[in-house]
């Protein structure tokens, strides 16, 4: 009885002990929003750009992204990215050389993540989720281009955010037709037809190839409203 008692202590012992641990996390994930919020409340209007960290400098995808990065920041855009190499770096790069605000979301990552050297503000993150909020909850577009599962995470959180009406109605642009041809006929011809998605869904995407058509796709779609959120929208993001 007394070893059964012991036991019983001592597991209530880790149990505490494990408890107290997790408690004392919730500090450190409200500082990650405080600290985003306070630090990327003033930077507007940004554009979230995603892509895989595997791109090489060579590739043609990093050469576009860090075109298109140029363009939107002399465009008055600031531009975030995840902070890593890949495509984050080219994002960052194009966006360090432009007239506006080159933003890096840092993760700590076991492998491939390690901070690029082109970020005006830098932020650093040891949970997805709080860095996903801060993608979403400061970009007026998301734009994709090729990459991963990582990649694919931030495509299919904004999709669902946007038609849950969880957050507001932004463009969302996939870099390179060829690359993403093949998801989106699957949306079309298997998600739709089962009923999973509805046809209108599928216009929350946009297709563009050339850098300068995504400048072109994020002016047009706020050419009668403007950038700033409305009452209604404001009230959206600070539930988000």
């Amino acid at each position: 009885m007394s070893d059964q008692n012991n036991r019983r202590t001592a597991d209530q012992m880790r149990h505490n002990a494990q408890l107290t641990r997790e408690s004392w996390k919730i500090f450190q994930i409200m500082a990650e929003f405080v600290e985003g919020f306070e630090r990327l409340a003033p930077i507007w209007p940004a554009v979230s750009i995603f892509g895989s960290a595997r791109t090489s400098r060579e590739d043609p995808n990093y050469k576009k992204a860090e075109e298109i990065s140029r363009l939107l920041s002399d465009s008055g855009f600031a531009v975030i990215s995840g902070g890593g190499p890949g495509i984050m770096e080219a994002v960052n790069k194009g966006g360090f050389m432009g007239k506006s605000s080159s933003i890096g979301l840092n993760i700590q990552l076991p492998h491939e993540q390690s901070d690029n050297e082109y970020q005006d503000v830098a932020l650093h993150f040891r949970h997805f989720f709080s860095r996903k909020v801060m993608f979403v909850k400061y970009a007026s577009a998301y734009v994709v281009l090729p990459g991963g599962f990582g990649t694919l995470d931030e495509l299919a959180e904004i999709l669902t955010l946007v038609q849950t009406g969880k957050t507001r109605k932004i463009p969302i642009i996939l870099v390179n037709e060829s690359f993403w041809k093949g998801l989106l006929e699957w949306f079309r011809d298997t998600l739709c037809t089962e009923g999973t998605i509805s046809p209108e869904d599928l216009d929350l995407v946009h297709i563009c190839n050339e850098p300068a058509e995504v400048v072109d796709a994020i002016f047009a779609h706020y050419e009668e409203r403007g950038f700033e959120p409305s009452a209604k929208e404001k009230e959206i993001l600070l539930e988000l």
